[in-house]
């Protein structure tokens, strides 16, 4: 079992990967193939242990759960047909659901299983910058792309 000590040590480790890897995404954005991203690659596996303590600190009772994922699983339940880019309605808020590619097949043209997620949208219609950062928090797993392993 983790404890809130765990993770305020989670979160000082975070934050200078996260730099790096921000820093890193910046100097490769258009670039397509294979690149080397150890940065990227550090940030995302120290990002889902985190995401495993939040979780687990969350289902004994040390943390509550928060608004975003207490919404976005009625919106899982609500919605549950609901296509990539369609805005839905929720208590007067506008959420826009979202696919994104979870597993490759070994060749990578292929998409073998897909995260669905919700983002709130704010009045103008532009996307909540800080939805949007806490949904990557909690489930970083669905922006992590795999290949399958057989």
């Amino acid at each position: 079992m983790y404890s809130v000590n765990d993770l305020n040590n989670i979160n000082d480790e975070i934050q200078p990967l996260k730099e790096l890897a921000d820093r890193e995404l910046k100097s490769i954005y258009g670039l397509s193939g294979e690149v080397y991203t150890p940065h990227i690659d550090a940030y995302n596996v120290v990002a889902l242990r985190k995401a495993k303590i939040l979780f687990s600190l969350k289902s004994n009772g040390v943390i509550p759960f928060g608004e975003v994922e207490s919404i976005s699983a009625k919106l899982m339940i609500l919605y549950r047909k609901t296509k990539n880019c369609e805005v839905v309605e929720l208590d007067g808020n506008n959420y826009v659901c979202h696919f994104s590619p979870l597993k490759l097949s070994k060749t990578g043209k292929v998409v073998r299983k897909w995260a669905k997620y919700f983002l709130k949208q704010t009045a103008d219609g532009q996307t909540d910058k800080e939805w949007e950062e806490q949904v990557r928090e909690i489930w970083p797993e669905n922006f992590v792309i795999r290949n399958d392993d057989f």
